[in-house]
């Protein structure tokens, strides 16, 4: 009987991950992980935790617990300030999947015993002859496997995606055959760890920040910001601008601490954009290459080229994108996904 660790957050997606995965004979054992949050936050993980126990008690698995508050202090949230602080849009979601769920929670479930970590992600891998795919969620709108793409081999081998399979709705209804205690607890919203705290607020406890000057594609100045380092590109909103219009982020300048705001979208769209830092699922494919990507979580499915240079990787967009710098652009063939890159 397969050992597998499944991730229990509270939430109704890894609480039915569990339950199905006992239905189908393995040898569960729920995990709480306790990850880093401020003290100026007001705490959730103890009533997080609560449900997480009393999901276990009610499908009869045993409960553990890890604290991985240091690990992802360092390896999500210090290289989120880190990247705003340089003037670019991180991924947390993204670094929080590769670097602690299937990171330091997976090498610690197998020393443990256990043969493979499961989650609530909607998204679904597939073993073809000893090679793993990353596949879509089943249910298009909830979809996460974006947040997956840094995946190797190795993680994946050892990765169940229980979820993936069905679509969010049907997830509630199993919630409610298994007379789970969080059957009807709403999802969670934004990054776990700031709560109720707005991203700008939760930044200005850790970054200096002055007030400077918005500029429009001209150079001219036309209003002022609350530090530059708080913007991200395509944003339209947190900064003050004389006269009417509806403005857009264009570029931000940190050491300058100036923002740069065009009045039009179309405007600050690219088509050409260098990739920096690509992982693949599988193995680094020929180039070019021809495949869908995204460049948000839930964006436009649009295709493009990936070309290898000497120096770097390019894509090169069918249709122009909004691509913040330090966000993900993720490749995929069909519902398989391929991998993705850190957009500069």
């Amino acid at each position: 009987m397969a050992r597998v660790f499944v991730g229990i957050s509270g939430g109704v997606d890894s609480a039915v991950s569990a339950a199905l995965l006992k239905e189908k004979g393995y040898a569960v054992t729920g995990v709480f992980i306790k990850i880093w949050q401020p003290e100026f936050i007001e705490c959730t993980w103890r009533e997080d935790r609560l449900e997480a126990m009393r999901v276990c008690a009610a499908l009869g698995i045993a409960f553990q617990e890890i604290d991985l508050s240091a690990e992802y202090k360092s390896a999500v949230v210090d290289t989120m300030v880190n990247d705003y602080m340089r003037g670019v849009t991180p991924n947390p979601d993204v670094l929080c999947n590769t670097f602690v769920k299937f990171g330091v929670f997976l090498k610690w479930a197998l020393v443990e015993g256990a043969q493979a970590v499961a989650t609530g992600h909607y998204a679904r891998v597939q073993n073809h002859s000893g090679t793993y795919s990353l596949l879509r969620g089943c249910d298009p709108e909830k979809d996460q496997s974006y947040f997956l793409h840094q995946l190797t081999q190795e993680q994946l081998k050892h990765a169940l995606f229980p979820v993936g399979e069905m679509p969010k709705t049907r997830v509630r209804s199993e919630a409610v055959r298994f007379k789970l205690p969080n059957a009807k607890r709403p999802d969670s919203q934004g990054l776990c760890f700031i709560g109720d705290v707005s991203m700008r607020d939760f930044l200005k406890r850790y970054i200096d920040l002055k007030k400077g000057e918005v500029v429009n594609v001209e150079g001219v100045v036309i209003g002022e910001h609350d530090g530059a380092a708080l913007y991200t590109v395509g944003e339209r909103h947190g900064f003050r601008v004389r006269g009417a219009g509806v403005w857009y982020v264009s570029a931000v300048d940190v050491a300058r601490n100036r923002i740069v705001v065009a009045n039009s979208p179309v405007s600050i769209m690219r088509s050409a954009i260098q990739l920096l830092q690509p992982t693949w699922t599988i193995d680094e494919p020929s180039f070019p290459r021809m495949c869908s990507v995204q460049v948000r979580y839930r964006g436009e499915i649009i295709s493009a080229r990936i070309e290898r240079t000497a120096s770097d990787y390019r894509a090169q967009l069918d249709a122009p994108q909004i691509a913040s710098a330090g966000q993900s652009m993720v490749f995929y063939d069909g519902d398989k996904c391929l991998g993705g890159a850190v957009m500069r």
